[in-house]
């Protein structure tokens, strides 16, 4: 995100901007415009105490907690089978479980303002599978499935939950945000290894801009009836039809086979979602 992307988001009101590296926010304090409404905080988000003093740091600067947003995180190029137990378990660490971690620090002081907006940054492939990206749909998958049931949870509490799932934007995520395992099979080379080939390609030329973005969160988060998803981008768009067209096709399809396997007797309960 950009300065000019932050910049957005204080206009429409106080936030506080969480950024891993100690450079990065000296250089958030120096350059924002928005002095009144800003408040910069360093955030290693696979920390539980670096969680609490930011949110506590919230709370003292603005006395409430509006919107979290959930954007920490970077990609990983590979194969299911070419990733370590180690790959694994950092991935997931700032992929998917500092998202909880937050949330779950953050929801108490929503749920006691009666009202709040969780924006998790997922990704079309949070509902979309792409091949040399195992990990990276796992955990977006995840963060999509806990989303969406935690909506259902606070909904009573006046608390909305956003996923947003972007499409290719123009930012450092194909650069600097992107990794690739360090083991690689020959016969991924098709698969993992023309991915990886195809983000470096890619990188730069990206349709989709980040600014327009941040203007469609800020719409959706000031919407009286926000998305539970929000797809952004011509390409997340299209991706995500083909999916549901997909998924639809496979359940007419198979339809019998999949009822035929109930009880007949009366004795079954209804399930209400």
């Amino acid at each position: 995100m950009t300065c000019s992307d932050v910049k957005k988001f204080l206009a429409a009101g106080g936030i506080v901007a969480f950024k891993r590296l100690p450079l990065l926010i000296m250089q958030l304090k120096c350059r924002l415009a928005y002095p009144e409404t800003a408040k910069a905080v360093r955030l290693d988000v696979t920390s539980s105490q670096d969680i609490q003093v930011a949110v506590d740091t919230a709370i003292a600067t603005f006395g409430r907690i509006d919107v979290l947003v959930n954007n920490a995180g970077h990609g990983l190029i590979a194969a299911l089978e070419e990733v370590s137990d180690v790959d694994i378990h950092q991935f997931f660490e700032t992929n998917f479980f500092a998202a909880l971690r937050l949330m779950r620090t953050v929801l108490p002081i929503m749920r006691q303002q009666g009202s709040g907006h969780i924006v998790n940054m997922s990704s079309t492939a949070g509902f979309v599978g792409f091949a040399g990206s195992s990990l990276y749909c796992g955990a977006k998958f995840a963060l999509e499935g806990t989303s969406e049931a935690l909506a259902k949870e606070v909904e009573s509490f006046g608390i909305k939950v956003t996923l947003i799932e972007p499409g290719a934007f123009r930012t450092d995520f194909n650069g600097r945000s992107l990794a690739a395992a360090e083991l690689s099979i020959d016969a991924y080379a098709t698969v993992s290894g023309a991915s990886l080939q195809w983000f470096k390609d890619m990188d730069g030329k990206q349709p989709g801009n980040p600014r327009a973005a941040a203007q469609a969160i800020i719409q959706a988060v000031e919407s009286p009836y926000p998305p539970m998803r929000l797809a952004l981008g011509t390409d997340a768009m299209s991706l995500i039809q083909e999916k549901l067209s997909g998924v639809k096709t496979d359940l007419d399809a198979w339809q019998q086979v999949s009822v035929s396997t109930n009880y007949t007797d009366r004795n079954s309960g209804v399930i209400v979602v």
